[in-house]
């Protein structure tokens, strides 16, 4: 029997994958699944989200959870960093003139760099992503170390040996072309900047430092009228007309994303905001990435309307001089505009809530098992009335939310 969606695309040869984590749908038109399970594919509606079929039940399911599963396809023959994809980007103009215009960004690194310029003298140090090189070009200039090298994986590293020697520091700064984990180097550094925790364990000589030295994610409960209204409350009464039936479809695929580059309000958090994971750089083990998980306990400042979570982070240069002062560089919004701005995750359904409330928590950060660049973003919540005759009807909600491309 064919389905409806199959009626509208025409007649479709659908595909197997199998499923390479569980999958729990926070919708009524999406599929759940589990490691393992064998799906038809019928139609691929999006670059993130399918149309399949287990066991004669159909719904959509996460393109980033699946893995071609015809016999004879090798899973090892996969990209699961997708260099070509993610380096490429890095390869034009476009993120560097964004990275290099964000001038908090930017001018914390320089400030760092500066203020520990006499320990960094005479030192070799190493820029990981360097990108057009800016960093390693402030630590030529202002640190007059014995050596730096600039790393870059994409096509962008043939510019940057451009830049540096139009810059005029060749004698100092070296660049080279391609990924951290392949590149044999002559020594090992005390000093990394935006490193990686494979090139840490590598490079790092005992007692060296590392650039950002630690990092912390905040989360907090959040209003989102503006966006709501322009994604899901347009559709109710658009021209005098109602457009109602075409909400569910608005909710799959406006919410079931994370918003990226969104610009909070303070006015809009409903509590304080707080860390739900902060991570060490030193101590931080490559095998803690697969999984990191956070609490929150949000105590309702202000009664208003709970449209989701909002998200940032914080990472922090602690200081090579003795008792000298730990550098921040805050991407909140209480902070000056960076170019990451703050990242949204949008519930299902709005929910009123009242100052007094109470919303409680964990968040799960799992890294897709295949491509090792995405993950997923699981939120379980609850909404804890102040008044008492409410207390016991309050619900735990789940909400995944895959990042990827």
């Amino acid at each position: 029997m064919q389905t409806e969606r199959e009626e509208e695309e025409g007649d479709v040869s659908p595909e197997e994958f199998v499923g390479l984590s569980d999958f729990t749908g926070s919708g009524s038109d999406q599929l759940s699944f589990s490691s393992g399970d064998r799906l038809l594919v019928h139609a691929k509606t999006s670059c993130e989200w399918w149309w399949a079929e287990l066991h004669g039940v159909f719904g959509y399911v996460p393109a980033g959870y699946l893995h071609r599963g015809a016999d004879g396809d090798d899973i090892s023959a996969e990209d699961p960093w997708q260099d070509e994809e993610y380096f490429g980007s890095y390869g034009t103009l476009r993120l560097h003139l964004e990275m290099l215009s964000d001038k908090s960004r930017t001018e914390t690194y320089r400030q760092v760099i500066l203020n520990n310029s006499s320990c960094l003298r005479g030192k070799v140090l190493m820029d990981l992503g360097c990108g057009t090189g800016i960093i390693s070009l402030f630590c030529a200039r202002l640190a007059q170390p014995s050596a730096v090298y600039a790393v870059e994986a994409s096509s962008m590293a043939e510019y940057t040996r451009q830049l540096v020697k139009q810059n005029g520091c060749e004698a100092v700064v070296t660049v080279l072309q391609g990924r951290a984990e392949e590149l044999e180097l002559p020594e090992q550094f005390e000093f990394m900047v935006e490193s990686v925790l494979l090139a840490r364990d590598r490079w790092l000589r005992k007692g060296g430092v590392m650039w950002p030295s630690s990092a912390a994610l905040t989360l907090v409960p959040c209003q989102a009228h503006s966006y709501y209204t322009e994604k899901m409350a347009f559709w109710e009464r658009p021209y005098g007309l109602d457009f109602t039936p075409l909400q569910p479809l608005a909710q799959q695929e406006f919410f079931t994303k994370p918003k990226f580059s969104h610009v909070i309000q303070p006015d809009d958090c409903l509590a304080t905001p707080c860390h739900v994971i902060s991570l060490d750089m030193y101590t931080l083990q490559v095998e803690d990435l697969e999984e990191m998980k956070g609490k929150f306990h949000f105590h309702l400042e202000k009664s208003g309307t709970f449209h989701g979570f909002t998200a940032w982070f914080a990472v922090h240069f602690e200081s090579l001089e003795t008792g000298g002062e730990t550098v921040e560089l805050n991407t909140g919004p209480s902070s000056e505009q960076t170019h990451w701005k703050q990242t949204l995750f949008m519930l299902d359904r709005p929910v009123c809530v009242h100052a007094g409330d109470s919303i409680t928590g964990t968040i799960v950060l799992r890294r897709n098992p295949i491509w090792r660049r995405h993950m997923t973003v699981t939120l379980q919540w609850s909404v804890n009335s102040s008044s008492t005759e409410e207390t016991d009807n309050c619900q735990v909600e789940t909400k995944s939310f895959p990042m990827w491309r």
